[in-house]
């Protein structure tokens, strides 16, 4: 009875591999010896899974006949000194090799070329395989590294009813992506449906075994801030700074600004038109209310426009540390505050003092802070 024909190992065969690697380094821009380091170690590490004790192998590569060869080394020994027969050969099988070998010598011993070809095929196929996942990883993690901070518009693909967790594809064809917003990036109250394009704030983007990982917000300041970049071309161009942000999403934002050319106001140039600037900002973050104040290198004067809406009639800086007392007008303490003291925390982190706010009938004798009434500064909502 003859016996079946034996099938060839699935995969490819060196020639192929070659290719394969040609077509990588010309469209990937990956090239060939990385990838030919790749499969040599992949190709070395399976033979010797399957030959236990096995030390020595390499592969010699001829790239112009295009040809892999695989050889297991021995080191030539005296008989008595024989004791290891994967990596070992007596000088007597040397010598029937070839007369030239000596006692310390390194013989090459082919691998057969049928179990050569059946390992090369399978871990040269996998390895090409892997490496074109790295490189569209590799691709996508440069592309979305480089938006670090701006601002990305993504469609709602799913919304996680368990935990509120939203995923957003961002980006189109090859080069796009799942980035999932997180329920505490999200803004409080704002309602996502399947479908929706939403903009969103690129805070971070990592590396990880299953591509890149992008972590987005919606409640970032740094989002307010890139709105306004977008909206206003004096902030855009440099002209006017944004100094810094403190924002509580889906409420209030406080915002300070500055203007480098004093015939242009920072505060006039982000309103716009009519408020038409800020009107599109507000209406993207959904009626979030926004406060734009005019930054000051004078801490007095920076506290006090800060506390707007409401006057200030005077500000005692504390002799050490960031901290200051406020003085209000008596009917406008509850607006200095804010509801739930609002105000008078986005000011302290808008300019990262504590603030200690009194009304004008208030008498002191001792001048100091009175930390029960202290907005204390959030360190990790502050915006530099």
């Amino acid at each position: 009875m003859r016996g079946k024909k034996q099938k060839e190992p699935a995969g490819m065969n060196p020639a192929e591999i070659f290719a394969a690697l040609a077509l990588l380094e010309k469209e990937r821009n990956i090239p060939q010896s990385f990838m030919m380091d790749k499969i040599i170690q992949a190709i070395t590490t399976a033979y010797k899974r399957d030959h236990d004790g096995v030390e020595n192998v390499i592969v010699d590569v001829d790239e112009e006949h295009q040809t892999l060869k695989m050889y297991v080394q021995k080191n030539v020994v005296d008989e008595e000194d024989y004791v290891d027969p994967a990596n070992e050969m007596t000088l007597a099988e040397a010598k029937a090799l070839s007369a030239k070998y000596e006692i310390g010598d390194i013989v090459n011993i082919p691998v057969d070329n049928t179990e050569f070809g059946r390992i090369a095929a399978g871990n040269g196929k996998q390895v090409i395989i892997q490496g074109l996942r790295e490189a569209e990883r590799g691709q996508v993690y440069d592309e979305f590294n480089s938006k670090q901070h701006e601002i990305l518009t993504g469609v709602v693909t799913r919304i996680d009813p368990r935990n509120g967790n939203v995923s957003l594809r961002i980006g189109t064809g090859t080069e796009s992506t799942e980035a999932l917003l997180m329920a505490g990036e999200q803004v409080p109250g704002e309602v996502l449906t399947e479908g929706m394009h939403v903009k969103v704030y690129v805070v971070d983007v990592r590396r990880s075994t299953r591509g890149p990982q992008i972590l987005i917000s919606r409640t970032h300041p740094g989002l307010v801030k890139r709105l306004f970049e977008l909206e206003v071309p004096e902030i855009y161009d440099g002209t006017v700074e944004v100094k810094s942000i403190a924002r509580e999403a889906g409420s209030r934002t406080k915002m300070a600004v500055w203007s480098n050319d004093e015939n242009v106001d920072p505060i006039g140039a982000c309103v716009g038109p009519k408020g038409q600037r800020v009107g599109t900002i507000v209406e993207e973050l959904r009626g979030e209310k926004i406060d734009i104040i005019k930054y000051s290198e004078d801490a007095s004067a920076f506290i006090a426009a800060a506390l707007a809406p409401a006057d200030v009639v005077d500000v005692w800086m504390a002799d050490e540390g960031k901290a200051c007392r406020v003085i209000v007008p008596d009917d406008q303490l509850s607006l200095a505050i804010g509801k739930e003291g609002q105000n008078a925390r986005l000011a302290a982190r808008l300019t990262g003092y504590k603030i200690d706010i009194k009304p004008q009938s208030y008498k002191d004798p001792e001048d100091g802070v009175d930390e029960d009434n202290v907005a204390f500064l959030d360190e990790e909502a502050a915006e530099d």
